[in-house]
């Protein structure tokens, strides 16, 4: 059915004749905002060198101090102070980088029956404020409507009670904000939702799913696809992290709650790419925990990896703070050389590096925090009798590799364990019956397409069509001779493969999906569902601005609702 373009899609309006809650202007011109900058840098600035000093006198109550109280007191500072110096620094450095913000911060509008989702909204505020990035949470009853038809970038912490209903707080949200959005919609919003439920309701996560569309229909930007959580799943709640760490520019943010590895073994590594314009790009095998039952998983489920510091790293740490690193300590629990357990804590900079200069090893373990997890599409099933990646090689702009890539493709030596947690992924899991499956992605995307295809094959569904873009065909054309003996098994109905610098009609794998168009709408009437993988800049923004093209934007919407369009981007 469809929807009409209006308040009403969203089922949490209060009575028409209800008053709206009333709120002061947050307007400012632009030279308001240059001076807040301006003001807010010398803040952080200021903080900055307080939080050293804090984190100096921290350490040397801890080794003055008479009594273990006092030594205790004496880390908590340390560990509070530099790492107010490391975040005051890293913001600082955005505050330079970035303009001044439109209209003030980043809203954080939480709507919570039970207070969870009030809670994880404040951690979402304060991740990002200590990445750098300016952001007040509010409930939604504290919000006021124009305020947030101004708002060029709003994360939504939403939860749904009872079959489906929404949050007392949020009655009359969409009524007033489409009031004040007007006839233009929301097109200058970018938006980002975490839903909240339980799997044991019928109509789980059911308010954000409406939220989500009816976002959509103002034609709101999603900054990512919506993150739903099962009962507080931490696995979630880490990849909502993930994303936060991406609007922060990449700042390492500790993972609320650890996720519990097992050490897998890279059994292999290979180079798809050889010659590439682009970034290297790595297939990966890992193999099971010796000893440990057979791992389960789905095609479009997602691996967490555990990254660690380069051995260079680790070492020139060591020696800056003049430390043996076969030391012995407890890390996380176990056993481990000062070494071992140093290469999975995020280390501060050089300027406070220093100042860590005779702390014991055990407390300097015990102090820093550990490195943030990655997420990556497993693209092989467990028939295969391991798990597989497929890993682009990231670098920073001053030549450092990625934290996570860096690991995996670089640092990590051949029969290396490698920290790693399966997540399940939902919402990317294949449909349930052998309807037809178009598959869309770029790059390293054909990772989580490529356990499709091989779940499809193992079922006997072969009604499949892959599209997919990448660089040049003659370097980057990732497992061409599997997909190639797919294509001619009949596994593979249809592919259509694009490449961008190879000069073609088509550059785009978008480009794809509008040249297909006619066929592209018989295998949706057919029942097909519609699968995307790979860069959510660019290419996912770019497909489904096609796929409204091509189906129309109410009919890709239905298809989203039915749970037949669905995308594993990042």
């Amino acid at each position: 059915m469809t929807t009409p373009d209006s308040a009403s899609s969203l089922p949490i309006d209060a009575p028409a004749g209800a008053p709206p809650r009333r709120h002061p202007a947050d307007g400012a011109d632009g030279a308001d905002s240059t001076r807040r900058a301006a003001r807010r840098l010398r803040v952080l600035r200021a903080a900055t060198a307080l939080g050293a000093a804090a984190g100096l006198a921290g350490i040397a109550l801890g080794f003055l101090a008479p009594s273990r109280a006092g030594m205790a007191a004496g880390v908590a500072l340390a560990y509070l102070g530099l790492s107010t110096a490391v975040i005051g620094r890293h913001r600082a450095r955005l505050a330079r980088a970035l303009p001044a913000p439109r209209e003030g911060a980043t809203l954080v509008i939480y709507a919570s029956q039970s207070g969870f989702g009030g809670q994880v909204a404040q951690h979402t505020a304060q991740a990002l404020q200590d990445a750098g990035v300016p952001a007040q949470c509010l409930s939604f009853d504290q919000v006021e409507a124009g305020r947030l038809a101004r708002c060029p970038q709003v994360l939504f912490v939403v939860s749904t009670t009872g079959e489906g209903d929404a949050p007392d707080s949020a009655a009359g949200f969409a009524r007033r904000l489409s009031a004040a959005a007007g006839a233009g919609g929301l097109r200058e919003l970018r938006y980002g939702i975490l839903a909240l439920g339980d799997r044991s309701y019928a109509s789980f996560c059911a308010f954000g799913h409406a939220l989500s569309a009816w976002l959509q229909r103002q034609h709101a930007q999603a900054l990512f696809d919506m993150v739903e959580v099962d009962n507080g799943d931490s696995g979630a709640l880490r990849h909502w992290q993930n994303h936060l760490s991406a609007l922060g520019g990449g700042v390492e943010i500790a993972d609320w709650d650890k996720p519990r590895y097992a050490d897998w073994q890279l059994a292999e590594r290979r180079l798809l790419n050889a010659g590439s314009p682009g970034a290297p790009a790595f297939h990966l095998a890992l193999a099971p925990p010796a000893g440990a039952p057979a791992p389960g998983w789905q095609a479009g489920d997602i691996a967490e990896i555990g990254p660690r510091l380069s051995p260079a790293e680790v070492a020139r740490v060591l020696g800056k703070l003049r430390l043996d690193g076969a030391t012995p300590v407890r890390c996380d629990g176990v056993d481990a050389t000062l070494a071992q357990a140093l290469a999975t804590r995020i280390v501060l900079p050089e300027p406070h590096l220093a100042a860590l200069a005779g702390v014991a090893p055990q407390r300097l373990v015990d102090t820093l925090p550990p490195l943030p997890h990655r997420e990556y599409s497993i693209a092989s099933l467990p028939a295969d009798g391991r798990l597989e990646l497929l890993v682009r090689q990231t670098r920073h702009d001053d030549g450092r590799l990625g934290l996570a890539s860096g690991w995996l493709t670089e640092h990590a030596a051949p029969g290396a364990a490698i920290a790693l947690r399966i997540r399940a992924n939902r919402g990317f899991h294949p449909p349930a019956d052998d309807r037809p499956l178009i598959l869309i992605g770029n790059g390293t995307g054909l990772a989580g397409l490529r356990a499709h295809l091989k779940a499809r094959a193992a079922a006997g569904r072969h009604r499949n069509w892959l599209l997919f873009g990448e660089r040049t065909a003659q370097h980057d054309a990732f497992h061409h001779d599997e997909l190639a003996a797919w294509r001619a098994g009949g596994v593979l109905e249809r592919m259509d493969l694009v490449y961008s610098r190879d000069g073609g009609a088509l550059r785009y794998v978008q480009d794809a999906v509008r040249a297909h168009a006619g066929t592209l709408r018989e295998w949706v009437q057919d029942g097909a569902a519609i699968y995307v993988c790979g860069s959510l800049k660019g290419m996912a923004g770019g497909v489904s601005d096609a796929l409204a093209e091509v189906l129309g934007e109410e009919a890709l919407l239905r298809l989203g609702e039915e749970g037949r369009y669905r995308r594993d981007v990042y």
